[in-house]
């Protein structure tokens, strides 16, 4: 822990940062690449003198880690870009095009609202939209429900591998082999799962998945992976003599962010140091899989340290699965308290120096569906693995002391 704390300037501070689903502290690493790219390489790609080259060979570095980061089959099957939102925006752009009057795609009531909006767009040009709901008692996804909705004209089912409020990990390959025996695609939205559990969408066979670098140690970045003949058929979103092999640049409109793409790399390089500390050896991408390993380890003792709280507590609703040793759950837990504001929760926690939320979450259609929208939605506590116990402690004695108010 002492190593890993090292590697987040950020968390010298007084505050105990539990609002990670939100955007967690920053790599040091991340920000020295990016200063290192500031002065050794800001000039434009695409010039013939050697610093442009090498600030291309400094991009290409980027998009080769973080392809090593979603195990992709080759570095051109990632799309670098703002936000997973607007990622996300761009490929229901770019495959639009594909879509015919009467054709359906299903989306989840439980995903944040970036893989929803993007999708219901295509309502405009006749494609039918249907919801995936969610087992209001168990707050999962079914398989039957699923079954119930697809039909021949089904050409993609969206949907989230951790929903940001429940916290609880949909099994992607499963789905997929699901959705593709019925022959449809898979848009898969990372952004909750990546910070815990290591991505791996060559063994999930999934065609389009997306993640927020910012929310996994890296700068407010986001990447977007397209399986490569998926890849080479979407339509282009730049300059019109970029053809439809120029990938991913037709997918980078006004291109992507050079300096970030190069310093989202050393999430890579943190992984692959931390699985060299527990004695990994093989390649970086067995040693991030190793660093994972240890990453979910720690994460589940907090979980279950903030579960086993909130459990004993008979005013508290714990939405998702409550068992913070079940491996289906991330450190991403969101409750109500009977009879207490959750705005007003937080507010008070705040003079305890923990940084925690309240609030929908952007996943709007769930809470709406919880019915817990219109009373500030729930309390989030979301943790990673440089949180300490000791923090968690401190988070427990704080709630008391606010709760009991």
């Amino acid at each position: 822990m002492n190593y890993v704390r090292d590697q987040f300037p950020g968390l010298k501070s007084e505050w105990a940062f539990m609002d990670n689903a939100g955007g967690s502290q920053i790599l040091k690493g991340c920000v020295d690449k990016i200063t290192e790219y500031y002065y050794s390489n800001n000039v434009q790609l695409g010039g013939s003198y050697q610093v442009s080259q090498e600030a291309l060979k400094a991009f290409a570095n980027g998009r080769e880690n973080i392809a090593t980061f979603f195990n992709a089959a080759r570095p051109e099957e990632i799309v670098f870009g703002p936000s997973t939102t607007v990622l996300l925006q761009f490929l229901s752009k770019s495959m639009a095009s594909q879509f015919r009057a009467g054709d359906e795609v299903i989306v989840t009531i439980t995903d944040h609202e970036s893989n929803i909006g993007p999708w219901v767009w295509l309502e405009e040009r006749g494609v039918r939209i249907k919801f995936w709901p969610m087992n209001k008692e168990t707050y999962e996804l079914e398989l039957e429900a699923l079954d119930a909705l697809m039909t021949e004209k089904t050409k993609l089912v969206a949907f989230t591998h951790v929903s940001n409020l429940l916290g609880t990990i949909n099994d992607v390959k499963k789905i997929t082999e699901f959705v593709h025996e019925r022959g449809a695609l898979v848009c898969v939205d990372a952004v909750a799962y990546a910070p815990h559990r290591a991505v791996d969408v060559q063994d999930w066979n999934v065609d389009f998945y997306a993640l927020s670098l910012y929310k996994t140690f890296g700068p407010h970045h986001a990447a977007l992976y397209c399986r490569y003949d998926h890849m080479l058929n979407l339509d282009g979103l730049y300059h019109y003599f970029y053809g439809k092999d120029k990938i991913p640049a037709k997918l980078e409109p006004g291109n992507a962010n050079y300096e970030l793409s190069y310093g989202s790399g050393a999430i890579v390089d943190y992984l692959v140091a931390l699985g060299e500390q527990a004695g990994a050896n093989g390649s970086r991408r067995m040693k991030l899989e190793t660093a994972y390993k240890d990453i979910a380890a720690q994460e589940t003792i907090l979980c279950e340290k903030v579960l086993s709280y909130l459990r004993k507590r008979n005013d508290c609703t714990i939405l998702g699965i409550k068992d913070g040793l079940d491996p289906r759950r991330v450190p991403t837990i969101a409750f109500t308290i009977e009879g207490k504001d959750p705005q007003k929760i937080c507010l008070e926690m705040d003079q305890h120096k923990i940084a925690i939320r309240f609030g929908d979450f952007h996943a709007r259609r769930l809470a709406d569906s919880l019915d817990i929208s219109k009373d500030n939605g729930a309390v989030r506590i979301s943790l990673t693995h440089y949180n300490t116990v000791e923090e968690v402690e401190k988070l427990i004695n704080a709630l008391d002391m606010v709760l009991a108010k």
